[in-house]
């Protein structure tokens, strides 16, 4: 690494920035990229990847080009030059940008994928000194992958067109298939793969079993965020308005957002997400990308996520600050019918289905270990971890029991009704229930009528769920959601292979954490009093300013001067957050405030 190159990277840090120090493989990636080399940077979201391209695009001569993210806003507060484009703005708008760009009046360009691919825009970069070109949520290129967009495949026409001009792609999410593949989508043969750990420890992961989601979303979110931002994740947009009107009905300020709406009140509800503190956004996957807050404290899915990629994907929207946030999910046996119905009957090729499949087999095994959700979580992107004590599976581990005789008796239960129906006339069944359908066609004279009566219908669902993620059993898609056994069900029927099982247990109620509120989980409480006072003049600075509060500065910052007390503006100066530009911005204020 290039000390004299390094040392400029440093300064612009410490200066624009405010950071003093570089985390991870931020500075390897900077020297490379500012070198003239090209890069593919997997970092989770809240390490810092956005600084992988605007340090070196400040460093470097020319303007850089990102694809898809808007930071704009906190791009200005620090000083920098940087602009969009995008359809909203008007053609007056549009025009002066490209007049800045032109004349080399920009630091930074932030150009949406659609504008970016049209010849028009193709032509203004062409007749523009650029620094360097950046793609962010890279893995959006992978047909694989979780979060597929057919417009970025088209995005190796920049290395056509600008063959000299150094590439960056970045993404917090991608296993080595999906890497492999944005390397020769993106025609990035010759980068520079940089691979951070995915582990976000501030994350605590939580998965419980569906018993009235949305009663279960109220209690945690009142017990455990109540007044604080969260995303609530749903599978179809309907559910997404149904449960941001339940959400509100109980007081909980929630707004509802997904693909159906029109595209002004999306604009206005995402902007009052970002600008507004302590709202719960319900949405389908359609939000999420470009999310910039850093205070969100939760996120919580009433729906199973289709990959355990897209979970980690929008999981890690949570805690971008570093402070401890959530990860909350409520799933049942319903979930798994419904997405392996959904792979089967989209229009997707038959590998494509059966890729699908294994990655729905994996997010399934995720929900049902018994073992730490971190070590599974990070072994799936092949990085090895030890249980790490904030889980729901380390803080309260699940007991496990041999679960062979109950297996047994659910697979021939399943035999013997023909693997024509779905699982609760299964259970009806193996409780002894006298159905109408269970009469009708005589299940009641079954040799396996009524022989698991001593487990409830809860429990005998948490059985069959673990033998769906085991093997042991498949859902067969052309009868309705029927239960069928496979090629592994023989050896357990047979007794020739033991299964170990979770012991099902009666949900808790949430309840409030030991540990204290994200924001000010360590300050004294003379300090908790600054802090809020910050967070208050924050609001009304940012209200000024027409910016969302976090681009003033970040909590992490304002409960770092709470705790420092600086009384001097040298003294500010030396708090993480606070560069040159907002020093001289928000310095002397802050000074009064703290005395």
């Amino acid at each position: 690494m290039d000390p004299a190159l390094n040392n400029q990277a440093l300064a612009v840090l410490n200066e624009v920035f405010g950071y003093p120090a570089f985390r991870g493989h931020q500075a390897e990636v900077i020297a490379h990229l500012a070198g003239g080399g090209d890069a593919l940077v997997l970092m989770p979201t809240g390490s810092g990847k956005s600084l992988c391209y605007q340090i070196p695009a400040l460093l470097r001569d020319g303007v850089g080009v990102e694809q898809a993210c808007d930071q704009v806003a906190g791009l200005l507060e620090a000083g920098i030059k940087a602009s969009v484009l995008n359809s909203t703005l008007s053609w007056d708008e549009s025009d002066a940008i490209e007049k800045r760009l032109l004349a080399g009046d920009l630091d930074l360009l932030y150009v949406a994928p659609e504008r970016l691919l049209t010849p028009r825009c193709l032509d203004l970069l062409a007749a523009s000194r650029l620094a360097l070109l950046a793609i962010d949520e890279a893995h959006c290129v992978s047909q694989w992958g979780h979060d597929f967009r057919p417009e970025y495949l088209q995005l190796s026409v920049l290395q056509e067109r600008f063959p000299a001009v150094p590439r960056i792609a970045l993404t917090a999410t991608a296993d080595a298939q999906t890497r492999a593949e944005i390397l020769q989508r993106l025609e990035l043969g010759e980068a520079r793969v940089f691979v951070s750990s995915f582990d976000r420890p501030n994350i605590r992961y939580r998965i419980v079993e569906k018993d009235d989601a949305r009663r279960q979303l109220v209690d945690f979110v009142r017990a455990e965020h109540a007044g604080e931002a969260g995303i609530v994740y749903c599978l179809s947009r309907k559910k997404v308005e149904e449960t941001a009107a339940f959400l509100q009905s109980q007081g909980i300020a929630a707004m509802a957002y997904h693909a159906g709406m029109d595209g002004e009140t999306r604009r206005r509800h995402q902007e009052r997400f970002q600008r507004e503190d302590g709202l719960v956004m319900v949405a389908t996957i359609a939000f999420g990308m470009g999310i910039d807050k850093p205070d969100v404290r939760f996120v919580a899915h009433l729906d199973l996520p289709k990959s355990i990629e897209g979970y980690y994907q929008e999981t890690g929207r949570a805690g971008r600050d570093g402070l401890p946030a959530d990860a909350w999910m409520a799933y049942g046996l319903q979930d798994v019918v419904q997405l392996r119905r959904m792979i089967q009957e989209s229009e997707a090729g038959e590998a494509q289905k059966r890729i699908q499949a294994s990655k729905l087999d994996a997010m399934l095994g995720l929900c049902e270990t018994a073992e730490c959700r971190r070590v599974r979580l990070l072994g799936y992107f092949g990085e090895a971890a030890a249980p790490c004590g904030n889980c729901d599976t380390c803080l309260d581990p699940p007991a496990t029991f041999d679960g062979t005789l109950p297996a047994q008796q659910l697979l021939s239960c399943v035999y013997r009704t023909g693997q024509r129906f779905g699982a609760l006339h299964v259970i009806d069944v193996l409780r002894g229930e006298a159905t109408d359908k269970a009469t009708q066609r005589n299940h009641h004279q079954l040799s396996t009528f009524g022989i698991g009566r001593e487990r409830s219908e809860r429990e005998w669902r948490a059985i069959a769920r673990q033998c769906i993620a085991l093997g042991l059993l498949e859902v067969d898609h052309d009868a309705y959601g029927a239960l069928r056994l496979t090629a592994e069900s023989r050896a357990v029927l047979k007794g020739e292979r033991s299964v170990a099982l979770r012991a099902w247990r009666e949900g808790k109620r949430s309840a409030r954490r030991a540990r204290a509120a994200a924001g000010v989980a360590d300050l004294s409480v003379q300090a908790q009093e600054l802090f809020e006072r910050l967070r208050a003049w924050r609001l009304e600075a940012a209200r000024r300013h027409g910016v969302p509060a976090y681009v003033i500065f970040h909590d992490a910052t304002l409960r770092e001067i709470a705790r420092a007390r600086p009384s001097s503006l040298d003294g500010l100066r030396g708090i993480s957050g606070v560069g040159a530009r907002k020093l001289e911005a928000y310095g002397a204020e802050i000074i009064d405030l703290v005395r």
